[in-house]
């Protein structure tokens, strides 16, 4: 559904638009708020009203006539960070009662900010629609004034972070549990006993493999390369699996992969291709390094660091989910980006993978025995991408450190974003010190690093 998911059709005679033309929602909030409830005096205009970024959703009738409205926007001036507000709730008082029309608007307006990328949604409002709200899954904050008059803070419980996290790590600790090596819980690759050789292993999607081939072979050996240089080992070779329905498909997977290795400097060692099969795609790779660097090693008080390559844009047929910084890099900026976290030797690192940022950042926190807060507003964001879709895809080269540790000068923005904490899970810091919750505890389930 795009951000602009309304019209939401209810019945037959209920239309919910965005409006282009809000003056007659506005008429009718001057008939509800300063004639009916006398909560303002001579008009209930504020600045919301003239901020561009404004939404009005509105509800009208069969014939066109206006119903009700409710406005929604970024929660104040200067970068939209993915927090927004709902208000100024008006239906006519003709058209109150039995057909929904408040609940309607209600439920429209969350759903066009959740397909906005919002992240935190608040509402403040009148004590007699709490119930009426709460009925709707909302939960009640406190307390406060408005206009004068007493208002309840609501806010709308978005899960999208703590969703994904579930989908693509929370079955981890079942399905593995045992298998990896003390001392290593949680890391991007495993260090081979008795040597300084790191290995990772990741394997692509099937349907990019079978929808965007050259694309998939590119990503295999990326999120190899991410995954070393999350340890800080140098790269030594690559070995790959293969599969697809015939040889034009397979060529192209490969074709990708190959301008990968060159890219990144990193020698193909063999591996193993099939065809008249459905597509498939995995890739292992070997680094050295012999001081390894955990994605456990952390510990409450130490700040969390993001550094990311915001450079290039959305993956096309990806929007909101890839973003490409790394195919239109040198070798030489790859090399620098993937020695980073060699060269910085933090405590604890982690590269961004398909769990995004917070779930990222919930793994490495959970291997640490910790929990995290990361600071919403500090995150360092492409211009014009929300803050739910950044925090939520596979960023191309991104990397969560801890600690104070000198950065290299490399082709990507770093900022401190953050600390861990004793307790669990990861929580959003926002602006006015309000804390949400993003990641549950135990995002993959498989304890601490021992």
């Amino acid at each position: 559904m795009s951000a602009d998911l309304v019209p939401a059709l209810l019945g037959a005679r209920l239309l919910i638009e965005r409006a282009d033309d809000t003056r007659d929602y506005r008429d009718l909030r001057a008939r509800v708020f300063v004639d009916e409830q006398g909560l303002f005096e001579g008009t209930d205009h504020d600045d919301r009203d003239d901020d561009p970024r404004t939404v009005v959703l509105q509800a009208r009738g069969s014939h066109g006539e206006l119903l009700g409205g409710v406005r929604l926007g970024p929660a104040g001036p200067g970068d939209d960070i993915g927090w927004w507000t709902g208000g100024r709730l008006a239906v006519d008082p003709a058209a109150r009662g039995a057909r929904g029309i408040g609940p309607a608007l209600i439920r429209a307006a969350c759903a066009y900010a959740e397909n906005a990328g919002v992240l935190r949604f608040d509402a403040t409002v009148q004590p007699r629609a709490e119930r009426m709200f709460r009925a709707l899954g909302w939960h009640t904050i406190r307390p406060v004034t408005v206009a004068g008059r007493p208002h309840v803070l609501m806010r709308w419980p978005i899960t999208r972070i703590a969703r994904l996290a579930a989908a693509t790590k929370q079955p981890l600790g079942s399905l593995v549990a045992g298998l990896a090596p003390p001392g290593w819980v949680g890391d991007d690759g495993a260090p081979v006993p008795g040597s300084d050789l790191i290995a990772a292993c990741d394997a692509i999607l099937p349907s990019m493999v079978e929808r965007d081939p050259d694309w998939a072979g590119w990503c295999a050996v990326l999120v190899n390369m991410n995954d070393l240089a999350a340890m800080g080992a140098v790269p030594v070779g690559l070995l790959n699996a293969v599969a697809a329905r015939d040889a034009a498909l397979a060529g192209r997977i490969l074709g990708g992969l190959r301008r990968a290795a060159q890219a990144w400097g990193v020698p193909v060692l063999g591996g193993h291709t099939q065809l008249g099969v459905p597509a498939a795609l995995s890739a292992t790779a070997l680094g050295r390094t012999a001081h390894p660097v955990p994605g456990g090693g952390g510990s409450a008080g130490q700040t969390v660091r993001l550094t990311a390559d915001l450079t290039g844009g959305w993956r096309p047929g990806y929007h909101g989910r890839q973003w490409d910084s790394t195919s239109h890099r040198t070798p030489a900026q790859l090399r620098a980006l993937h020695g980073f976290v060699a060269a910085a030797r933090p405590p604890a690192a982690k590269d961004v993978s398909m769990a995004g940022i917070a779930g990222t950042l919930g793994m490495l926190a959970e291997a640490s025995g910790c929990g995290a807060i990361l600071d919403v507003a500090r995150v360092p964001r492409p211009a014009a991408v929300s803050a739910g879709d950044w925090l939520t895809c596979f960023p191309g080269f991104a990397m969560l450190t801890t600690g104070t540790h000198h950065v290299p000068p490399v082709p990507a923005v770093t900022a401190d974003c953050g600390e861990l904490t004793t307790g669990s899970g990861v929580r959003l810091r926002w602006p006015d010190g309000e804390l949400t919750e993003a990641v549950p505890a135990g995002v993959t389930q498989l304890g601490t690093a021992a």
